[in-house]
């Protein structure tokens, strides 16, 4: 018997779930009814401590054996800020907008999901979610502890769909087929603190922080490839902290951050910015950060799959992009080819975040299609 979850009203109950990263409770509790409504088996568990976790995450499975089409989302939002015009964890619909945190980012998009998946019970193969509670956060207790505990449990999918708002100007416009990676590079040169009259006597570290960081701003990574953008190497901070005029600091720090295409590795980036460090200064120290990797999905049978379901819909034949920041596709993809695709993202983590009702209604639609073509029915 087909269940019947309204997209609507869902996204709704979970935007009324205070669940700003990292998230627990509430919001998984509301997720794991509808999900045991629409014919899924969950598996829950917290992982991590203060002050990255604790982090709940939530794995359903319905069916089994091949193919295994799996959706992955968070149920996680950025911290709401001030200044909205009504509360961010009150859902209130005005006009033919969903006000509330989470409306775009991600929580429409689950429950669309979920409602899509509520249609269609009957079905060869296997259909899963893997919903973490950190993706706006430090994404260390999330997706990656869900990955080791379906490796633990033996699955793993044949192909996955991320929920993210990867949409522009119109539902369709756009879907993801890779990301650049990420990796974010703390530099410090130490230094003698002394008198500015006495140089003699101190060691300036600033002059020396200069120089390497005009010989990084002078790299080009690359000029970017058939699918990805230039890398792009930002300084992001430069800190000294010396109140004092007449002394030479102990040590002056700085920070970059590199988005990069697959042309690059995170290690290799960090290898290059440590050796420019030690040249220009022996005492100079880097500390490097790999938040994800590059990826990509090569145009195929999943990209295909996603866009028939998009153009069936709306009419709209979506641009396959590389663009904007991390997902948690970046961990997805060492198990399977991985897309994006997902509500308009005009007002993702601003004030008064909204998705239009028809467009949660109409990506109920589209995931329906995507679930039709990617299982074959029963």
């Amino acid at each position: 018997m087909t269940a019947s979850i309204d997209p609507v009203a869902l996204a709704a109950q979970l935007i009324a779930c205070h669940s700003v990263t990292p998230a627990t409770g509430s919001s998984f509790d509301i997720l794991e009814a509808a999900l045991h409504q629409a014919g899924f088996s969950t598996h829950r568990f917290i992982a991590g401590e203060a002050p990255d976790g604790p982090v709940e995450n939530l794995f359903a499975i319905r069916g089994t054996g091949a193919p295994h089409f799996a959706y992955a989302g968070h149920l996680d939002v950025v911290p709401p800020g001030e200044g909205w015009s009504s509360d961010p964890f009150t859902p209130e619909i005005r006009g033919d907008m969903l006000y509330g945190r989470g409306a775009v980012d991600m929580k429409g998009s689950i429950a669309a999901f979920v409602a899509a998946a509520a249609r269609k019970p009957q079905h060869d193969g296997t259909v899963s979610l893997i919903i973490t509670g950190d993706e706006e956060g430090s994404a260390v207790y999330g997706t990656v502890a869900l990955m080791d505990w379906m490796a633990e449990n033996g699955h793993r999918p044949d192909m996955c769909l991320v929920g993210e708002p990867t949409s522009v100007n119109r539902l369709g416009d756009m879907m993801k087929i890779g990301r650049r990676g990420s990796v974010n590079m703390w530099i410090e040169v130490a230094g003698t603190q002394g008198h500015v009259a006495y140089p003699h006597l101190a060691d300036n570290p600033i002059p020396a922080l200069v120089r390497i960081l005009s010989r990084i701003e002078a790299i080009t990574l690359d000029t970017g490839n058939d699918w990805f953008q230039p890398s792009n190497i930002e300084i992001t901070d430069i800190h000294v902290g010396n109140p004092a005029t007449n002394v030479i600091p102990a040590s002056a720090k700085a920070r970059i951050s590199i988005r990069f295409n697959d042309e690059h590795n995170g290690a290799a980036l960090i290898a290059r910015i440590e050796a420019i460090c030690t040249e220009e200064s022996a005492r100079a120290a880097l500390v490097g950060k790999i938040s994800g990797e590059a990826f990509l999905t090569a145009p195929g049978p999943l990209s295909s799959l996603v866009s028939d379901a998009i153009v069936a819909v709306t009419g709209v034949t979506p641009e396959l992009s590389t663009t904007g920041g991390t997902s948690d596709a970046r961990f997805l993809s060492r198990l399977c080819p991985v897309v994006e695709f997902g509500l308009p993202n005009a007002t993702m983590h601003k004030l008064d975040e909204a998705a239009s009702v028809e467009d949660i209604r109409a990506l109920a639609d589209i995931f329906e299609k995507v679930i039709d073509a990617a299982l074959t029915p029963a």
